[in-house]
């Protein structure tokens, strides 16, 4: 059997690095977490040792057990279904591997919330780092893309139908300024998500006394992390924001991948995934090229929605201990990590190999023979017949352009309405999809700048 085999996507051999990643993933390993709780028992010991609770000898000797322990993998599972919750149990091994009586110092006055909750919180500091970071390749890779189709005009569309041309490079910067946000979610909720937990059984501190506080600071500074004001073992908004904008990322991921996935259809061919040898093939019909990277991106973010119901679910707990609220967390939160990995990956996947054809755009641009700009028309009209006059004009010159097969162009020029106040010269002009892209350019270059690195910017004053 091949090995990390296992029923759900994120860890079926054969799925799992098509749904995550495995740099995400490995942040939430068992072996990972061990790690982390471990190295939380250390800061704690170390901090405790500082004010004189823990003596020197015993927290150093905690430090070098915790690095050095060969864990006990069969019987710590083995406990941990017994007891309920792991850190019992991989306390006494690390109490057992302490020489002398520095065993008997381990886990002082914490209880198994406080490591599992500052473990975890760890955790998804790095997840986080990874998330910014490829946020961030993403949106550089989709800026050069708008950039380099700020002019190219294709048909912009509103309840599936062509509504008024825009540029493909317009398109393009909704999603740069969409990840933007992102990023930018990313760094704001930082200071509310990294913040460590050492509370005690019902969040008072009072195993620790006077020296409470001290042993806190010093915990949390040994960590990297920053002192809760009051215990949150009940109050998991933190989590559950950082659950939210994961699953935000895995949305947008959903959003390109369903527009690719729409522009690159046979009767529309405006997109296409990059192509390699076999990728997107059927058993079957030797002519597909599925769209097989948008498809993934699509399901992800629909798996990730149902995980951050769960976060929500977990900000519910009872009373000053949860009775189950908070085991939802060790589902979601790794699982949304991992899909959130995977949706960045893919999202780099398809950006990056993204095959654009600016030869259909013109051509379906053209398909209506006009009524895709009817509205420059009816403006063109308006200051001459008023704006609902034109609008009436032009909507039955629609009608008739539809019924009769004929440009707009041709049947708004043989209007005698029309006729009068343009010259079929100036109705071809305001029909031109070119001459209608409105300010798309220069939102583009608001939003992703002119030159490739450029810094955003605002738009001249007209």
């Amino acid at each position: 059997m091949m090995t990390g085999d296992g029923v759900s996507v994120l860890d079926h051999a054969l799925y799992r690095d098509q749904f995550g990643s495995p740099e995400m993933r490995a942040l939430f390993t068992a072996e990972a977490s061990v790690r982390r709780w471990l190295e939380v028992e250390v800061a704690l010991a170390r901090a405790e040792a500082a004010v004189g609770i823990v003596p020197e000898a015993a927290a150093r000797e905690i430090a070098r057990a915790a690095e050095a322990l060969a864990v006990d993998w069969p019987a710590l599972e083995r406990e941990t279904a017994l007891v309920g919750y792991p850190i019992l149990p991989l306390v006494r091994q690390l109490a057992a591997a302490c020489a002398g009586d520095a065993g008997g110092y381990v886990h002082w006055g914490a209880t198994t919330q406080d490591i599992m909750d500052t473990a975890v919180v760890l955790q998804c500091r790095d997840a986080l780092a990874v998330v910014e970071r490829d946020l961030a390749r993403l949106e550089a890779a989709l800026a050069d893309l708008a950039r380099r189709h700020r002019d190219t005009v294709m048909a912009g569309r509103t309840h599936g139908q062509h509504a008024l041309p825009i540029t493909f490079g317009y398109k393009v910067a909704v999603w740069v300024a969409e990840v933007r946000r992102h990023r930018a979610r990313c760094r704001e909720l930082a200071p509310r998500l990294l913040v460590g937990q050492l509370a005690g059984a019902a969040g008072t501190l009072a195993s620790l006394g006077t020296a409470g506080e001290a042993v806190q600071r010093g915990m949390m500074a040994g960590l990297g992390l920053d002192v809760p004001p009051i215990a949150w073992h009940v109050a998991r908004d933190g989590l559950a924001e950082l659950a939210a904008v994961l699953g935000m990322v895995c949305a947008t991921g959903g959003k390109l991948g369903q527009e690719v996935a729409l522009l690159a259809r046979t009767e529309i061919g405006e997109l296409e995934e990059g192509y390699r040898p076999g990728r997107g093939a059927s058993s079957t019909m030797p002519q597909k090229r599925n769209p097989i990277t948008s498809e993934l991106l699509i399901a992800i973010a629909r798996i990730a929605r149902q995980e951050v119901g769960l976060a929500l679910d977990a900000m519910a707990p009872d009373h000053e201990r949860a009775t189950g609220p908070w085991h939802l967390e060790w589902a979601c939160l790794p699982a949304l990590a991992v899909l959130a990995g995977g949706a960045l990956g893919r999202a780099l996947d398809l950006v990056g190999g993204l095959t654009v054809r600016p030869d259909r755009m013109a051509e379906n641009l053209a398909r209506t023979d006009g009524l895709i700009v009817a509205e420059a028309a009816m403006m063109a009209l308006a200051p001459r017949l008023g704006r609902q006059r034109a609008h009436d004009v032009v909507s039955e010159a629609c009608g008739e352009a539809l019924g009769s097969g004929r440009r707009l162009a041709d049947v708004l020029a043989a209007r005698p309405e029309v006729a009068a106040v343009l010259s079929p010269a100036a109705v071809a002009e305001a029909l031109d999809p070119r001459r209608y892209t409105g300010l798309a350019a220069r939102f583009v270059d608001r939003v992703v700048g002119e030159a490739p690195g450029a810094p955003a910017r605002e738009a001249p004053d007209a």
